[in-house]
C-alpha cells in the first residue's frame, strides 16, 4: 500500500461532526471574525448524517435547560440545576463545570431557538419542560423523538452560512504535540484514490478542538451508531493528556436489532422476560419471589434507565446480564402476561398513572390480559416504529434485548475554558470529562455539546489569535506507513470481534476484580499481537487500534474503583446479586494518563462547590 502525503495550515482544527463540533466551529469562526483566519472541521463520516447527534432517537429526547421561568424561578434558579448535576453525579465531578453547564443553559437554548429548532411550546408560548431522572424540577425541553437531529440540522445550516473549511470522510489518526503544546494533527482519507493510493494530510495548527464523541463500539451491543470507536480518548491519551471518570459508562437494556432503549412504555406494559429456552427467568433473581414486588419493579424499570446502583430496578439489569451469560439470547415477549401477574398487583400510584395520565382502563379484559395491548395503548408510536424495522409485536414477534452502552460519562479532562492538560488542545461533548460524574440528569448530554462546544470553539479561536503557528517537524505520517505494512499482526476484523467480546463480558453491568483483570490480560495479549488492515480498510484498522486503547483505559479505571457508585457497579464475585456498597473513601475521581508507555492512575479530589449554600 502506498501513501501520498500533503500538508495544510489552519488556525483552528475541529475534529468531529456532531453537535459539539458544529457549535465549536460556528463560535471559532465568529470569534475570529474572518480577518484572514482559517477554521477547518474534519469529520470521519458525512456531516449531518453520521455520529450520535445526527442519528440519536428516543421517545422524548431531552435538552436540559434552566430558563428564566423554569421552576423554582428567580435569578439564581440555575443553582438548583448545578446542584442536581453535581449531587446526582455522586460528588466525583468538578462542580465548577456543573455550574458552567447550568448557568449557560438558557443562552444555549435560546441560541438554538433562533436557529429554528422547533422546541415544543405551551399555550403561553413558553417551552414545555418535563422532569427527567435526577432532576428536582422540570427542565427538559424537546422537539419529540428527534431533538438531537433537529439540533444537528439547525447547526449545520448555520455553519454553511460561514466560510468554514469542511473535510469529510477523513479520520484524524494522531495529535501532534511539541513541548507540551499542540502543533498539529495527522489524518487519512477513508478510501484510497482512483489510483489506489491512500492520501494522508498533516494539519499544522496551534489550536485543536476534540469533539469526537464516545466509544460505544468497544461493546457488542451499544446505542451508538457505527464508527464511535473512542478515537478522541485514544488520541489524547497517546498525546499525553489526562483522562478522568472513564469507568463511568451508562448502560441500559436495548433492542439488539434496532438499538431502541427498552425503557418507559416498554417496561410499564410489564412484558415477559424469556431466555433461549422460553423460560421466564426474572423471578429466580429475586430471593423472596414475591410476584407483586417483582412486577412493580419491572414497571419502575421504565423510569430508571440506564442501570444505576441504588435503584431497586437495577436487579432487572443484573438478571438479564447473568441470564445472557448462561442462557442467552434474552427476549421481551408481549404476547401474554408473565406467570402469576395480575394488573391488580400494580400499586395504586401505577394504576392511577394508567387511568389519569394515559386514560387506560385496567379493568378492560384486553388490557388486563395482554402486555401488547397495554403497550399499544400507552405508546402506539413505538409499536409502529418497531414494526417498520421488522419487529411486529402484534404478530407475536419478540424483542431481543441486551445491556447496551449509551454514554461515556468521563473523558479527556477539561477546565473552565474547555482546555485539556495539553496547551492548545480543547475538548467538548462526550469526549470531554469532568463535567459529569457517576450519573447525570437526563438531557444534560445534549446541553453539554452546546455549552462546552461554544466555550471550546471560542477558547481555541483566542489561542489561534495569540499563539504563533508552529511548524510540524519530521514525518508524522510514518506511523501510518508502518501500519500499512504491518507484518505478522492479526486482521483488524478479528481483533475487533475479540475487543467487543472482552468488554461485554468483563466491563458491562457486572464488574469484578477477577473479571477485569482477566479482561485486561486479554487486551494486553491482543496489543502484543498487533493489528493489520484487512478487507475492511485502513480506517477500520486504525479505529480498532484506538478501541484497544479505550478498552484498556475503561477496565483499568473500573478496577481501581472498588465500590459501586452511579452507573459503575462492582461485585465481590461473579454470581452475586448485590453490588458492593458505595465507599466514602471513593468520593474522588481517578485521573488516567500515560507516562513512559505505562498507564498511570491517580486519585484526586474533585472541585467542590455547594451551589445552594457557600463555596469551598
Amino acid at each position: 500500500m502506498n501513501l501520498e502525503v500533503e500538508r495544510r495550515r489552519t488556525d483552528v482544527l475541529i475534529i468531529g461532526g456532531g453537535g459539539a463540533a458544529l457549535r465549536a466551529a460556528i463560535e471559532a469562526h465568529d470569534r475570529l471574525g474572518g480577518q484572514g483566519y482559517r477554521v477547518t472541521l474534519v469529520t470521519k463520516g458525512e456531516l449531518g448524517k453520521s455520529g450520535v447527534t445526527a442519528t440519536a432517537c428516543s421517545d422524548r429526547m431531552a435538552f436540559h435547560a434552566t430558563l428564566p421561568y423554569t421552576e423554582p424561578g428567580g435569578e439564581d434558579n440555575w443553582r438548583y440545576h448545578a446542584d442536581d448535576i453535581y449531587r446526582i453525579g455522586g460528588y466525583v465531578s468538578d462542580a465548577n463545570l456543573a455550574g458552567i453547564l447550568a448557568r449557560n443553559s438558557a443562552e444555549a437554548f435560546f441560541f438554538l431557538e433562533t436557529l429554528g429548532v422547533p422546541f415544543v411550546k405551551r399555550p403561553d408560548g413558553k417551552a414545555d419542560q418535563f422532569v427527567t431522572d435526577g432532576s428536582k424540577y422540570a427542565r427538559a425541553c424537546y422537539t419529540g423523538p428527534y431533538t438531537a437531529n433537529h439540533i444537528e440540522q439547525a447547526l449545520l445550516r448555520e455553519l454553511r452560512r460561514r466560510d468554514v473549511e469542511v473535510v469529510e470522510e477523513m479520520m484524524i489518526v494522531d495529535l501532534l504535540v511539541s513541548n507540551g503544546e499542540v502543533c498539529g494533527a495527522v489524518g487519512v482519507y477513508e478510501t484510497p484514490g482512483a489510483d489506489g493510493i491512500w492520501r494522508s494530510v498533516t494539519f499544522e495548527t496551534p489550536s485543536i478542538v476534540l469533539a469526537t464523541g464516545g466509544g460505544g463500539e468497544i461493546f457488542q451491543v451499544s446505542a451508538f451508531p457505527e464508527g464511535m470507536t473512542g478515537d478522541g480518548y485514544a488520541m489524547a491519551f497517546r498525546a499525553g493528556a489526562e483522562l478522568v471518570n472513564m469507568e463511568f459508562l451508562q448502560i441500559g437494556l436495548c433492542s439488539v436489532k434496532t438499538k431502541l432503549a427498552c425503557s418507559g412504555s416498554m417496561m410499564r406494559a410489564v412484558p415477559r422476560f424469556l431466555n433461549r429456552d422460553g423460560e421466564e427467568f426474572i423471578m429466580k433473581y429475586f430471593p423472596d419471589k414475591n410476584p407483586q414486588k417483582v412486577y412493580n419493579i419491572v414497571f419502575d424499570k421504565g423510569a430508571s434507565w440506564p442501570a444505576m446502583y441504588g435503584e431497586p430496578s437495577v436487579r432487572i439489569d443484573i438478571a438479564v446480564s447473568y441470564e445472557i451469560r448462561d442462557n442467552g439470547p434474552i427476549y421481551l415477549d408481549y404476547s401474554r402476561n408473565p406467570n402469576g401477574f395480575d394488573v391488580k398487583m400494580l400499586s395504586d400510584e401505577k394504576r392511577r398513572w394508567y387511568a389519569e395520565e394515559k386514560g387506560i382502563r385496567l379493568d378492560d379484559p384486553d388490557v388486563a390480559s395482554s402486555p401488547f395491548e397495554r403497550l399499544r395503548r400507552i405508546n402506539p408510536d413505538v409499536v409502529r416504529w418497531l414494526r417498520d424495522r421488522g419487529i411486529d409485536l402484534e404478530r407475536g414477534d419478540m424483542v431481543e434485548i441486551a445491556p447496551a452502552v449509551q454514554h461515556f460519562q468521563g473523558g479527556v479532562r477539561i477546565d473552565e475554558r474547555a482546555e485539556t492538560t495539553i496547551s492548545g488542545l480543547f475538548a467538548a461533548g462526550e469526549v470531554a470529562g469532568g463535567q459529569h460524574g457517576a450519573k447525570r440528569p437526563g438531557g444534560n448530554s445534549l446541553l453539554d455539546t452546546q455549552v462546552f462546544g461554544k466555550i471550546a470553539g471560542g477558547s481555541a479561536a483566542d489561542r489561534a489569535r495569540d499563539a504563533a503557528q508552529r511548524e510540524v517537524k519530521g514525518d508524522p505520517e510514518t506511523r501510518i506507513e508502518r501500519f500499512l505494512r504491518s507484518p505478522g499482526a492479526a486482521p483488524a476484523s478479528e481483533v475487533r470481534t475479540h475487543i467487543k467480546r472482552i468488554c461485554s463480558r468483563y466491563a458491562s453491568v457486572i464488574r469484578t476484580e477477577e473479571g477485569l483483570r482477566q479482561g485486561l490480560m486479554e487486551i494486553s495479549e491482543l496489543k502484543k499481537i498487533g493489528v493489520k488492515p484487512d478487507g475492511a480498510g485502513i480506517v477500520f484498522a486504525l479505529e480498532t487500534m484506538n478501541m484497544l486503547e479505550v478498552a484498556e483505559i475503561v477496565m483499568t479505571a473500573a478496577l481501581h474503583r472498588r465500590e459501586s457508585r452511579g452507573c459503575h457497579m462492582f461485585f465481590a464475585r461473579e454470581g452475586d446479586l448485590e453490588p458492593m456498597p458505595t465507599g466514602e473513601g471513593y468520593k474522588k475521581y481517578f485521573v488516567i494518563s500515560r507516562k513512559n508507555g505505562k498507564i498511570i492512575v491517580e486519585p484526586r479530589k474533585p472541585i467542590h462547590i455547594d451551589w445552594l449554600g457557600g463555596c469551598e
